[in-house]
């Protein structure tokens, strides 16, 4: 073997070991204090860069969760608004029904109780106005879809919400097409045939819908008329005589909820029989709404009149909840129509961690105008007068149609809140967890592994010391090798 003095080459191999094992004790201790296998991107440059990604989801979806649970937040403060003016509407129907017994009440108690409408739609003009989440209005239209109608002669009134047919809705377009057109009831020409209106009419009593007619000795046609159109607003039906045939009644309202029941003790019109027509067809129209994700994109949904207690057939709903008032008018067209337009407001939320994934919900307005229209010609909750005895019973049924209104309003925001928001937060806090597990995979240190290999680099680097101890002690033998010379 050969001897040097200038150049230790063992002691340079030992000092290279022991700087390796230095700096692998060093990245060892970093492991073990932070608790993390990458701490640079040294450590693991393709590792480093799918936990970025991961722990970029992760941030955004735990973001998502709190916007879930502030949108679920905001539904309730809506939903507390709604529950009130529905308990207001409630009192509106007791006074009403209250009213309208006016064989007990008097001009004055009706004043009164017209006054205390009066003060209760104030109250819920004001939570319209005022129920907010920080500056947002929730329940002026303001946060959700605008139906504007652009044929009044053909449609009274139209609500749409946030989705259709399950699709989200967005701003344009309202067409409409008839799929079958309302009727009235009528029973056509009575037995009876009258050769003019001033033909005699048997004398006998006789009921129309549950109320009672007297037919006096030496009735005519046209007096007879007189008192059956006399109680329309109590009948529901309109009587009318066409010369050489017989009195015909027809139902003022259309649709399958308004029946005409004749019956008669004598021969009067009828020729003593009774008579249940055929009740009248409610209509059935197609809407057609533009809908996500973007221009051309349209939906339809089937409308249908007639539904629920005391509905006509020119009010439609369908089964998202979207509502439909008709005019005879508009009851007529038989083509694809424009009624209108939709401007969609500003409930967004983010419920989810990357783009484009959001859920949109209209908060309704609940102005007072704006509920129970389509109902009566002309009214809404804004304007029901209960000081007569046809105000009354008009209030009676505005309120209804209102409070059918607020319910299925009230039943879409829960809907939304349970089956929606709160269904998102459960999958975003098992997405949440999933995404953490495999980042942590990634990330985080092994302890019982890295403690393992913080001993074997220990024990490296003191072997290393020792050795490179005893290199450096090797040119040592040269100054034996030079004393024995």
């Amino acid at each position: 073997m050969s001897l040097r003095i200038n150049t230790n080459v063992p002691a340079m191999t030992a000092m290279r070991q022991l700087a390796i094992n230095e700096s692998n004790m060093q990245g060892a201790i970093t492991r073990l204090s932070t608790g993390l296998r990458i701490n640079s991107a040294a450590d693991d440059p393709a590792g480093m860069i799918i936990s970025e990604g991961l722990r970029s989801q992760i941030k955004g979806v735990q973001q998502a969760i709190r916007n879930s649970q502030d949108a679920t937040n905001m539904s309730k403060t809506a939903e507390g608004g709604l529950e009130e003016v529905s308990r207001l509407l409630l009192s509106v129907r007791a006074i009403a029904v209250s009213s309208a017994n006016t064989a007990v009440v008097d001009a004055n108690q009706l004043q009164a109780n017209q006054n205390q409408i009066r003060n209760i739609l104030s109250s819920l003009d004001r939570i319209a106005e005022h129920t907010s989440w920080g500056s947002k209005k929730l329940l002026n239209g303001a946060s959700g879809t605008i139906t504007n109608i652009t044929t009044t002669n053909s449609v009274r009134s139209l609500y749409i919400g946030s989705t259709f047919n399950e699709e989200t809705v967005r701003s344009g377009s309202v067409t409409m097409t008839r799929v079958t057109p309302a009727t009235q009831t009528t029973t056509g020409a009575l037995a009876t045939n009258f050769a003019s209106g001033t033909a005699a009419v048997n004398a006998g009593t006789f009921a129309i819908n549950g109320v009672s007619f007297t037919s006096e000795p030496g009735e005519t046609v046209n007096s007879l008329l007189s008192k059956i159109n006399g109680k329309t607003s109590a009948t529901g039906v309109m009587a009318t005589f066409t010369a050489g045939s017989g009195i015909a009644l027809t139902s003022i309202q259309y649709g399958s909820n308004f029946p005409i029941q004749y019956t008669e003790t004598l021969n009067i019109m009828n020729g003593g029989a009774s008579s249940s027509p055929a009740v009248g067809a409610d209509a059935v129209f197609d809407v057609l709404v533009p809908v996500e994700p973007g221009p051309g994109t349209t939906t339809t949904e089937r409308f249908t009149g007639g539904q629920g207690p005391g509905v006509d057939g020119l009010t439609l709903s369908s089964p998202s909840g979207a509502r439909l008032a008709i005019t005879p008018a508009g009851n007529n067209i038989a083509g694809a129509t424009n009624v209108g337009s939709i401007t969609v407001g500003a409930v967004r939320f983010q419920i989810g961690a990357n783009s484009n994934q959001y859920a949109s919900f209209s908060m309704p307005s609940v102005f007072a105008r704006d509920l129970g229209s389509g109902v009566v010609t002309g009214q809404n909750i804004s304007n029901i007068d209960v000081t007569t005895e046809n105000g009354a019973s008009d209030a009676m049924r505005i309120v209804d149609a209102a409070i059918q209104e607020l319910g299925i309003i009230r039943g879409n925001l829960g809907s939304f809140q349970q089956n929606f928001l709160e269904s998102n937060m459960r999958s975003l806090g098992v997405a949440e967890e999933n995404l953490t597990a495999s980042e942590s995979y990634i990330r985080d240190a092994d302890m019982a592994k890295e403690m393992t290999e913080f001993t074997k680099i220990n024990i490296l680097r003191q072997s290393g010391m020792s050795v490179l101890a005893q290199a450096s002690q090797s040119p040592q033998n040269i100054l034996q090798l030079l004393r024995g010379g």
